[in-house]
């Protein structure tokens, strides 16, 4: 039987304090089975972006150990940062990479949502694939009123989470569980500190507001930098490349008088997606994923 392999991208509301982002991370270092491929943190987002791959069901029981942990050190009642964040656990993802079809991710992603909220008390909100209704599809419509507006969003019967307490936890907030297809997070700089102008490109480019297919884009302050930036979901690569909305982005600061100051991806992406990045950056004609070397070596 072939193995099956599960990727989980769990974003936690911690991204400063390095004794309690150790051990949160804890669980997944050296369990049989898992193995962490990336962990980001970001003091202004004040949140860190873990990246795991392994065996569903061992997996699984590293996310919940995660969870408990992140649970018993995070108070989101003395969280502040600029990424919106509704749970000290915001969101666990879980994307299927070999040998397993969406449909098992779904259920699996349901597995574990009634076991966090069942064996840790949080509730607990379906998105994505995962979504029981369709107004839970977006995790954004999910998580809109943050932690703080979350205690009496919950109370209302088209909120009532799909697994857990219909309350939150008082310090946790509440979490998401779904599954996915890959998604890049990718933020572009600006040279300024108007944050007004990261908004507006952010209205601009999103597919929300009339904007790019499958971009998902909101303003940011980093105040320690001195510049604002367009923090950006791109959740089908294949209909909206890093090279379009890098693009369009540009075009959109250029016509504030801003320049665009650097560019970064949290986590990790698909080999295609920058592939097809650098063969725009190129001009190449005709290229194909064919032509990489590393994706020879693959098959």
């Amino acid at each position: 039987m072939k193995k099956k392999i599960m990727e989980c991208v769990p974003n936690f509301s911690e991204g400063r304090d390095k004794a309690k982002m150790e051990k949160i991370i804890a669980p997944f270092a050296g369990r049989q089975g898992v193995t962490m491929l990336d962990c980001q943190a970001d003091p202004d987002h004040n949140r860190m972006v873990v990246t795991v791959v392994g065996e569903p069901q061992a997996l699984l029981e590293a996310v919940i150990k995660s969870v408990d942990a992140a649970v018993a050190c995070i108070d989101l009642r003395q969280h502040q940062g600029q990424h919106p964040r509704m749970g000290a656990v915001d969101v666990v993802p879980f994307i299927p990479l070999r040998n397993m079809s969406m449909t098992e991710a779904i259920d699996f992603s349901r597995e574990a949502a009634a076991r966090i909220a069942n064996e840790l008390g949080l509730p607990v909100f379906l998105y994505e694939e995962s979504a029981t209704r369709p107004e839970r599809r977006n995790l954004a419509s999910i998580r809109r009123g943050q932690f703080e507006g979350m205690a009496a969003k919950i109370k209302e019967p088209e909120w009532r989470p799909d697994f857990g307490p219909a309350e939150i936890h008082p310090s946790a907030g509440v979490t998401a569980v779904g599954a996915r297809m890959p998604l890049i997070a990718f933020n572009v700089n600006l040279q300024t500190a108007d944050l007004s102008i990261a908004d507006a490109i952010a209205r601009k480019v999103r597919e929300s507001s009339g904007g790019l297919p499958c971009c998902k884009a909101i303003g940011v302050e980093l105040a320690e930098q001195g510049v604002v930036q367009v923090s950006m979901n791109m959740t089908d690569y294949t209909r909206t490349g890093l090279a379009e909305v890098s693009e369009a982005i540009r075009r959109e600061a250029a016509r504030h008088g801003v320049e665009v100051a650097g560019s970064e991806i949290v986590g990790l992406a698909p080999m295609a997606a920058l592939a097809e990045t650098a063969a725009h950056a190129l001009g190449l004609r005709g290229f194909s994923m064919a032509q990489v070397l590393e994706s020879r070596l693959l098959e």
